[in-house]
């Protein structure tokens, strides 16, 4: 009689406290990112520098705080050292074709879906103008950089007030954004938004310690 009176008071106490438990659990963000930049590969010759990024992104693109499903995209960026050509094609991994001039930032870029990102290297064949030419771009990504989970988890530490403010009935209504970026060494930029503001750090791709914050009103 005894034994089947611990035995359930034990299992009433366990069922009490699961939802203290669970209630105490970590919220998981994954979910909630809605771009994700996880490699950059990089080449130059004296005509143009390369810059070939592997994109996860919602689609359709909106800053509005709400995450939807996301697909692989390839953004190739060529910037001329001089004089641009009048006609660029890119052909790397999966994609190619023909690259638009923009005006604006005054390179070429071109993006195509793909279902598999390269690795280490890839062969692109760039024509410039009138002539082709075949480079290998290299990851800027080595043994010590932070993955792109590790760089959102550093983020949520550091954001932590943040995101709890973003909770409404206890689910959090924002969207998170996480890209590897390649300046002096790596870096991330790691942002969120609700819609109405967004909260954007800039951590050491290595450590993940903060090196900036910024605040801006949307």
């Amino acid at each position: 009689m005894r034994k089947h009176l611990f035995g359930t008071l034990g299992a009433l106490t366990a069922a009490l406290l699961l939802p203290m438990f669970s209630a105490c659990a970590p919220y998981d963000y994954s979910d909630r990112v809605s771009e994700i930049r996880s490699d950059l590969f990089l080449a130059e010759t004296d005509d143009f520098s390369l810059t070939l990024a592997c994109i996860s992104r919602e689609y359709p693109y909106a800053d509005d705080g709400i995450p939807c499903p996301m697909s692989d995209t390839i953004e190739i960026t060529l910037v001329p050292a001089g004089d641009p050509p009048s006609h660029v094609e890119v052909y790397a991994a999966e994609c190619g074709g023909e690259a638009s001039f923009s005006a604006a930032f005054g390179d070429f870029r071109f993006s195509q879906g793909v279902s598999t990102f390269p690795e280490g290297s890839v062969p692109v064949r760039v024509v410039w103008g009138e002539e082709s030419c075949e480079i290998a771009a290299t990851s800027v990504r080595t043994e010590e950089t932070l993955t792109p989970n590790d760089a959102l988890a550093a983020f949520v530490k550091a954001e932590a007030e943040t995101l709890s403010a973003m909770r409404r009935d206890g689910a959090f209504c924002g969207e998170i954004a996480v890209r590897l970026l390649r300046r002096d060494k790596n870096y991330y930029y790691a942002a969120v938004t609700d819609g109405t503001e967004r909260i954007a750090l800039l951590l050491d791709g290595e450590t993940g310690e903060v090196l900036a914050r910024r605040r801006d009103t949307l």
